[in-house]
């Protein structure tokens, strides 16, 4: 079942990011693979910044990339940071864009080397996570990517477009199915696994459980109560995501409130009765996960 975003779906999920510099991927670029030379700046409470945050934290990266954070909800239009402004200005001549985060920059020049969440983790996880958790491992790229598609598409624009208001009935009805179809694809793999990809953790599930974190205290706020009890059925998906957010990287991170005040600044949808039915207390399953929260250092 495929499901079409509207344009207000695409400008909010499918930003194409200013920059895509590689750490260690092109020498004629600079980039390489020196510790303390890059820095991330970044909000746990945005997705793309909750994923880089786990990242970060389950590599132990603290002392070999510092971290700068971010208020939780962006304070230029366009869901920009007027503290990354200058970043932007000093890599782009002349660049016009919202100053979005996360970024990874190279503090030697002062200018950002990306602004995509996806390469950044990717690059952490491969240049400075010798002799940590291979969140990446050889041959898995892939089934990754995979995931990564699956989680975008068949969960974060299906789950926003079922609860878009002004959308037809019969379209709002086909993206839930959609949204249930590709939740009960990603709970097949856990049904003869302990995780997604396999008996180890891996990159997959730091999307899945930043997805599900987005799916249960963002979207469900717009979705209908019928479509929420049937999302939260999917009983083996809320297992893991239980699980892993009493993980000290994942749980943590986990800035609730932050989320809740991101999403009420800029949402312009209708509450749903799916409101009221909440899927995890995610604030009781975090309890036993502090002392991982990452440590921002602005020197």
């Amino acid at each position: 079942m495929t499901v079409t975003p509207s344009a207000a779906t695409r400008s909010t999920a499918c930003t194409t990011p200013a920059f895509r510099g590689r750490i260690g991927r092109d020498a004629r670029s600079g980039h390489y693979a020196v510790p303390r030379r890059y820095r991330l700046h970044l909000s746990p409470a945005d997705p793309a910044g909750l994923r880089v945050a786990v990242t970060h934290t389950l590599l132990g990266l603290a002392d070999c990339c510092p971290v700068t954070l971010l208020p939780a909800v962006p304070d230029r239009p366009g869901g920009g940071h007027a503290e990354l402004e200058p970043l932007y200005e000093a890599s782009a001549h002349r660049y016009a864009g919202p100053a979005l985060a996360p970024v990874l920059v190279d503090d030697w020049s002062g200018r950002i080397v990306s602004s995509h969440a996806p390469d950044i983790v990717r690059d952490l996880a491969r240049h400075f996570g010798a002799d940590r958790p291979a969140l990446h491992p050889c041959g898995l790229d892939a089934a990754i990517e995979d995931v990564e598609r699956l989680c975008a598409d068949g969960v974060e624009a299906a789950a926003q477009y079922a609860g878009e208001a002004g959308t037809d009935a019969a379209e709002r009805a086909t993206a839930a199915e959609a949204l249930l179809t590709s939740l009960t694809e990603l709970e097949r793999r856990l049904a003869v696994q302990p995780y997604l990809l396999g008996d180890r953790l891996t990159a997959a599930d730091v999307v899945l459980w930043v997805t599900l974190v987005q799916l249960d205290t963002v979207h469900r706020h717009h979705l209908d109560a019928g479509v929420v009890h049937r999302v939260a059925g999917h009983s083996a998906l809320w297992d893991h995501a239980r699980r892993l957010t009493a993980h000290p990287a994942f749980g943590a991170h986990l800035d609730l409130d932050g989320i809740a005040r991101r999403h009420q600044a800029h949402c312009r949808g209708l509450e749903g009765a799916g409101a009221a039915v909440q899927i995890l207390d995610w604030a009781v399953h975090a309890t036993g996960a502090g002392g991982a929260r990452l440590r921002a250092d602005r020197s």
